[in-house]
């Protein structure tokens, strides 16, 4: 097929950034010209559609991307999308270049709005999983997850130093939006005292009466980590001095989570997930997002994703009841 026949492929972030983005664009570009589809790079996510920043993914852009967190393809919010003469001059954008195929690394909102574009314009595309939360309904697992994880393991670890060294308690507030898979996975491998997710319901006068006991018996600090969608942080920091009569101190984490040198992990799955999204395609897929479910890889209709509410595992849960009573 000579070049001027082949089928371009445009590879976009969109979303919230998270590690295993630049690892997943990379593979993503590089499988799909050996598939024999001439391969793009949209910048700025759903705004760059429509703005035409859309280049050829030439050696020197793809370069040296495998290690870099966050998105070197840059993302945007872009509600001017959800107008039909604005997906209509994105998608004027891609019939120029002569791009039939989109893949798009994000989360739940990014497909959907991929899905209605699809049912604009009839343009395929593939999604990959890509949010720290690791919230998207179908898959067990998204790209970022790990590194997050790593980032909040070892700024616990720190925070614990501080906390044996002076006796205090430290509340300790990590991102998730509404969802606790980062917050519980992490009080769970780093040993915390308390654990406050969405998920579970907690009492804290019995979680009181627990570490008092505990600090009777020797316990001299206390760490307690507290998902953000509960929005408790402050207030379980309030209550540990007043109630618990610990000093206590919060570090919110914020968007350091989102950052850092993707680990292998996260590499490895970009990986896989990209080499899937590009098989779906070729395989005349239109609208389909790739999952990793019980250890198997995976696609699922964007409507398996879209209307279903992501639950976080029950084994899993059962795990935090100890640290939030």
């Amino acid at each position: 097929m000579t070049a001027a026949n082949k089928l371009g492929i445009a590879i976009m972030t969109s979303g919230g950034d998270s590690a295993g983005m630049n690892p997943a664009v990379k593979c993503a570009a590089d499988y799909a010209a050996q598939s024999g589809y001439i391969p793009y790079l949209v910048y700025d996510g759903l705004r760059g559609l429509v703005a035409d920043s859309i280049h050829l993914a030439s050696r020197e852009l793809l370069s040296g991307m495998m290690h870099k967190g966050g998105t070197l393809l840059r993302s945007s919010r872009s509600p001017e999308f959800f107008d039909i003469e604005v997906r209509r001059k994105a998608y004027e954008n891609l019939k120029a270049r002569g791009i039939g195929r989109l893949i798009v690394i994000g989360g739940d909102g990014s497909f959907r709005a991929l899905n209605q574009f699809h049912s604009d314009f009839q343009i395929p595309f593939a999604g990959i999983p890509a949010t720290i939360d690791n919230d998207i309904a179908g898959t067990d697992y998204c790209l970022g997850v790990d590194t997050a994880l790593n980032v909040i393991r070892q700024s616990i670890d720190s925070i614990r130093d501080t906390a044996s060294s002076f006796s205090r308690a430290f509340v300790v507030e990590v991102m998730g939006r509404h969802c606790g898979y980062l917050a519980l996975t992490s009080a769970l491998t780093c040993g915390a005292e308390i654990c406050l997710i969405p998920e579970v319901e907690y009492n804290l006068d019995s979680i009181g009466a627990r570490i008092s006991a505990e600090i009777s018996e020797g316990r001299s600090y206390i760490i307690a980590v507290v998902a953000e969608g509960t929005k408790m942080a402050e207030y379980v920091t309030r209550y540990i001095n007043d109630s618990i009569g610990m000093e206590a101190r919060l570090t919110v984490l914020g968007h350091v989570q989102r950052g850092g040198s993707p680990t292998v992990y996260d590499r490895m799955m970009a990986y896989q997930f990209a080499i899937a999204a590009v098989d779906a395609l070729k395989a005349g897929e239109t609208s389909s997002i790739m999952v990793y479910r019980d250890g198997t890889y995976g696609r699922v209709p964007i409507a398996e994703v879209a209307n279903r509410k992501y639950r976080m595992d029950t084994a899993l849960l059962k795990l935090a009841a100890p640290l939030a009573c």
